[in-house]
């Protein structure tokens, strides 16, 4: 039989990243340091991890017909992740993310998306037969970086097949009503949280408060990042906090991606969601 495999269904980037002292005022030239440019993206970086963590990751996405494309596969190419789904996109650029790191580790992303979106109306159906192709046990992951009604088809799909699914809400903006019933589990942040259920998320609390909202919609599970690591777990058989060992945050780029891969593993491995949470926010913490 034909091993399980993590669906990552989402965005690719080439990031561009700079530490600076803080955000730049209107109008003013600020100077930073360590340049770095490396791939990335929410679907790319799921993919990746799954791969470090020893599962096969197939890659539903886009990139353009430019020079940066290359330098966004190839990290995963080297890896191994299987890009036998993703495709140039002709006359587009690839998508890039401008990213400014502060001292304290967070960041502020400018996110162009460019070839992430230039999917064609028909391709929902070419990720619906992705789907009924995947061995059994396989877990999508899906982000909101990619066209809507894309996402929508692939959950109903997966739904319809038995597959679990994990969902970044990100942009929250993005989320149908309709998507909530097909999700098994939904991983906000707290300004996604409170953008999808009108809670401020400033505590551990008020996670509990948004998660409950999300569970009444029809998720299967709200897994709440919380700011200062770790998340809250609401869903029908129980609420748990679940902290995380304390870091020196360094860089909070792609941590919410790990969060997402990492839950995506242990539950392909079979663990319980209590369970697949807890290595999701130690993934998350060794990320920043």
């Amino acid at each position: 039989m034909t091993q399980a495999q993590i669906l990552s269904l989402g965005s690719v980037n080439v990031d561009f990243q700079v530490r600076a002292d803080r955000w730049p005022e209107p109008g003013e030239t600020l100077l930073g340091q360590d340049f770095l440019m490396i791939g990335g993206g929410k679907g790319a970086n799921v993919a990746f991890l799954a791969r470090r963590l020893g599962v096969n990751a197939r890659l539903l996405a886009r990139v353009g017909e430019d020079a940066l494309a290359e330098e966004a596969l190839r990290p995963l190419r080297e890896i191994g992740v299987d890009l036998g789904a993703t495709k140039r996109v002709a006359q587009e650029r690839t998508g890039i993310a401008l990213i400014i790191v502060r001292p304290e580790g967070d960041k502020g992303i400018i996110l162009s998306a460019n070839a992430n979106t230039a999917w064609e109306p028909t391709d929902a159906e070419g990720v619906a037969t992705e789907i009924q192709d995947a061995p059994p046990g396989s877990v999508l992951v899906a982000d909101l970086e990619v066209p809507v009604s894309i996402v929508q088809r692939a959950l109903e799909t997966a739904r319809q097949q038995g597959l679990r699914t994990v969902l970044d809400p990100s942009p929250a903006g993005c989320l149908l009503p309709a998507l909530y019933s097909a999700v098994d589990y939904l991983t906000p942040n707290p300004t996604e949280a409170e953008q999808l259920t009108g809670i401020p998320v400033r505590s551990a609390a008020d996670a509990f408060r948004a998660g409950e909202v999300l569970l009444e919609r029809g998720v299967g599970a709200a897994l709440m990042k919380l700011g200062a690591g770790g998340c809250v777990g609401v869903s029908a058989g129980g609420r748990e906090r679940l902290p995380a060992v304390p870091v020196r945050v360094v860089d909070q780029t792609g941590a919410g991606d790990a969060f997402a891969g990492a839950l995506a593993v242990a539950l392909l491995e079979g663990q319980q969601v209590n369970e697949a949470a807890r290595f999701a926010v130690a993934a998350a913490t060794l990320a920043v």
